[in-house]
């Protein structure tokens, strides 16, 4: 059946038509009127820190999934950093993105599932600074037997001070002690801690450095887990030892220092040796070397002793005698030697001189033979082809020469 034209038209006229924007508008009223500030559970994925600063990622579990986004002047107050894969419990409110048309939660606290937020950045920041080196046995330097000036970065009011103090003047009280007064929990506090180190650096006046406190809560220690307090131990050029709450307790600061005492009391202890203690050292010291030095000087007097029985001292002049008498006999003996040397010397020169004269040509010629050359070149005359008719010759006998011409070659 047919409707009326004129309800169609009265129809018309009542309809609504929304725009996207009016309608999205809309349902964004909707969604924040009805769900005020809500604490969700989930595990984060998709995480991106914007250069803004601001953070935005996905909260997930079995079955969905929910935008989130935690703008900067809220994450600011984080104690741990973010990362996919953690189970959180996220405070926010719901809210609609209008240039997308999509719901998102607007997150204002992040707490992580089954740790505390604490607990968890005081994890990352082990972590990281391990990898960086800061805890390497190989950078920490030996803290000294008996310093001469102690200083001390704690809380002037606590009790930690008090029983450090009353340490020292009962064990040592020579030591000099210089307290660098500074919050030790609190905002604050981990940068008045780092500014004493730097300034004990700065100063270079104390033998080692002693930080620390009493115990408390992590919250109340924090302070001594905070990166800037980190480094600065770590870049201090004077020993220094961390002292901070209970045996317990570990800080971030006991990882670096070049010392960890369990306690503050325990860190005065470690660093001022008991005056008794030193004095009985130095009087066991002191009898030992007494000792040693009894020793050695009865050891020398039976020496000269044994000296001054001996031969050599009784009678030196003898002992000379036998020298000069050793003497002699070497003397005696190498004239000797050189006498046969030199007989055996002139023997061979004598033996070779005769064979030499035998092998000699003078020695031939006096036998009755001649040698007879040509007077112009020198040239010894061997065969008759050596010589022409009219060539001067010169022949040399056993005594003597002469000179003669050829007249005839036959």
């Amino acid at each position: 059946m047919k409707r009326p034209f004129n309800d169609i038209l009265q129809e018309t006229k009542e309809k609504h038509v929304y725009t996207v924007s009016e309608l999205t508008r809309y349902i964004r009223q909707i969604i924040e009127s009805s769900f005020p500030n809500l604490w969700v559970e989930g595990e984060i994925s998709n995480f991106v820190l914007h250069s803004s600063g601001h953070m935005y990622f996905s909260l997930k579990d079995a079955g969905s999934v929910i935008q989130c986004a935690m703008f900067k002047r809220a994450n600011e107050r984080l104690k741990f950093k973010p990362k996919d894969g953690q189970k959180v419990i996220c405070l926010g409110k719901i809210s609609v993105y209008e240039p997308r048309g999509g719901y998102q939660l607007i997150i204002e606290e992040i707490e992580p599932k089954g740790i505390g937020a604490l607990q968890l950045q005081f994890q990352q920041l082990k972590e990281r600074l391990f990898k960086e080196g800061l805890f390497d046995q190989s950078h920490k330097v030996p803290i000294p037997h008996l310093p001469t000036k102690i200083g001390i970065v704690t809380s002037p009011t606590g009790a930690a001070i008090r029983d450090m103090l009353n340490i020292a003047r009962r064990r040592y009280s020579n030591v000099e002690i210089i307290i660098y007064p500074v919050r030790v929990q609190g905002d604050g506090a981990r940068d008045e801690i780092a500014l004493a180190i730097r300034d004990f650096n700065k100063l270079k006046n104390i033998d080692v450095m002693i930080i620390g406190r009493g115990g408390g809560s992590l919250e109340d220690l924090w302070a001594f887990n905070e990166e800037v307090v980190a480094r600065a131990i770590y870049d201090s050029e004077i020993p220094v030892i961390s002292a901070v709450g209970h045996e317990i307790d570990y800080t971030i600061a006991d990882f670096v220092a070049d010392l960890r005492a369990p306690t503050p009391s325990a860190a005065a202890e470690l660093v001022i040796p008991k005056k008794e203690d030193l004095v009985n050292s130095i009087k066991t010291n002191t009898s030992r070397l007494k000792n040693a030095l009894l020793n050695i000087l009865d050891l020398m007097t039976h020496r000269l002793a044994r000296l001054r029985e001996s031969y050599a001292l009784k009678q030196p002049l003898k002992r000379l005698e036998q020298y000069e008498q050793m003497i002699d006999d070497l003397g005696k003996d190498m004239s000797i030697r050189l006498e046969h040397l030199v007989k055996m010397r002139f023997e061979s020169l004598n033996l070779l001189t005769q064979k030499l004269e035998a092998l000699s040509p003078l020695s031939i010629l006096n036998r009755g033979y001649s040698i007879s050359s040509r007077l112009s070149d020198g040239r010894i005359i061997k065969s008759i082809v050596d010589i022409s008719a009219g060539d001067r010759i010169e022949t040399k006998l056993g005594k003597g020469k002469f000179i003669s011409k050829v007249e005839e070659v036959g």
